[in-house]
Order: C-alpha cells, then sequence, then structure tokens
C-alpha cells in the first residue's frame, strides 16, 4: 500500500482503505481462481494496482464519464481506476466467466458502485458506448483500434478526444506502425511515472479514433 501513497498522496480515507482491501482479497481469490500470476501475487500494488494507475497519471476522468475496460482479467485497470475516480462510471468485460466473478465480488467486497462486470466481448456492446476504452495487455493496437472504433461515442468532454488508452510493453514501435500514418498516437514511458525498475520498456500509448 505505501507504493501508492508514493505516488498518489492526496487520496481520501475511503479510498485508502479500499486500495488496502485488495491485497487479501485478490490473495484470496486467486487462491480458488487463477486470475494473476501466482508469481505475480506478492507483488499487486506495484505490477498491477500501480501499473493500472499509470493511466490515472495520464489523465484525469471527469465527473459522469464512461470508461469500458476491455479483456479486463482480474480487474486491471478499472478497479484501481474505479478507486481513483469515483464519480466515473466503469463497465470492465471479459469473455471469461470466472474473472468477472472476481471484478464483481471484488467491487461488492470494497464498496465500489460505479463498476458493472459484464462477461462479454466488445462486438456484443451493440448498444453501449463510452469516452475511452482502457485496456492493459490484450492484443496489439491495430486490433484494439477497431474494437475502439465501435466502442467510443464522437462527443469530446475531456481535453483529448475521446479514444483508446492501452497499457503495453515491450517493444511497440511496430505495432504503431501497423496502425498506418494517418493515425494519431502518442506513447509514454511509465518510467516517467514511477522509478521501480518494473516499469521500464513498458508504455502508455493513446490512440484517437
Amino acid at each position: 500500500m505505501e507504493i501508492i501513497r508514493e505516488y498518489f498522496p492526496n487520496l481520501t480515507e475511503k479510498q485508502e482503505k479500499q486500495f488496502s482491501l485488495l491485497g487479501d482479497l485478490y490473495a484470496d481469490w486467486n487462491s480458488k481462481i487463477n486470475v494473476i500470476s501466482r508469481k505475480d501475487i506478492d507483488n499487486l500494488y506495484e505490477r498491477h494496482i500501480l501499473h493500472s494507475l499509470a493511466i490515472a497519471k495520464f489523465i484525469k476522468f471527469r465527473t459522469g464519464s464512461k470508461i469500458v475496460d476491455l479483456g479486463t482479467g482480474g480487474g486491471f485497470p478499472g478497479i484501481p481506476l474505479a478507486i481513483m475516480f469515483p464519480n466515473v462510471n466503469f463497465t470492465l468485460i471479459d469473455g471469461i466467466r470466472k474473472k468477472i466473478t472476481v471484478v464483481n465480488a471484488v467491487a461488492e467486497a470494497i464498496g465500489l458502485e460505479n463498476v458493472l462486470g459484464l462477461q462479454a466481448r466488445a462486438e456484443e456492446l451493440k448498444k453501449m458506448r463510452f469516452d475511452f476504452v482502457v485496456t492493459r495487455a490484450v492484443a496489439t493496437l491495430d486490433k484494439l483500434r477497431p474494437w475502439t472504433q465501435r466502442l467510443v461515442h464522437q462527443k469530446d468532454v475531456h481535453p483529448i478526444p475521446n479514444g483508446l488508452i492501452a497499457l503495453k510493453g515491450g517493444r511497440i514501435n511496430a505495432e504503431i506502425a501497423a496502425l498506418g500514418k494517418g493515425t494519431y498516437v502518442e506513447t509514454y514511458p511509465l518510467s516517467d511515472y514511477f522509478k521501480e525498475a518494473f516499469f521500464e520498456e513498458k508504455y502508455l500509448v493513446y490512440v484517437q479514433v
């Protein structure tokens, strides 16, 4: 929990409590359903929670906005972001039912009322539209972009236009090149936000759609 306080010192008492509860909750659920790599569960706060919160360093979501976490897995980045932005609506989707079971159980256990977990794929959300799609280690950018185009509406309420915010690792230049020259992309090294060695060669990529 200390690592979250270090980078986000202005948390409310409620947010601190919610973040502090995640460690035991995920350890318990991971013993039943493997939603996090077992070698990573001891590094939950750095490698999953803080990693997710890199998006909160990039953008402050506005009250009432709608965000979809595509391929959320056990709830990342959606759960940490929902704690950080309690007045923003988060829909967390994944095609695997047991992962959404964990998402909804964790959200309920910590009192998150701004999270909806759905077993669904992007193409199944035919009538739902969002300000941003967020995602972490789900697919290449050229696959994420058409999914995002179907899910994002055209009315912008943030300083940056609606689009995709993806947490990526490794060599991303080839992925960006595959989007084509007409695509507007911004890339931010996570080492600019966090000093831990884990964040070297990890990036936040914003794609306008």
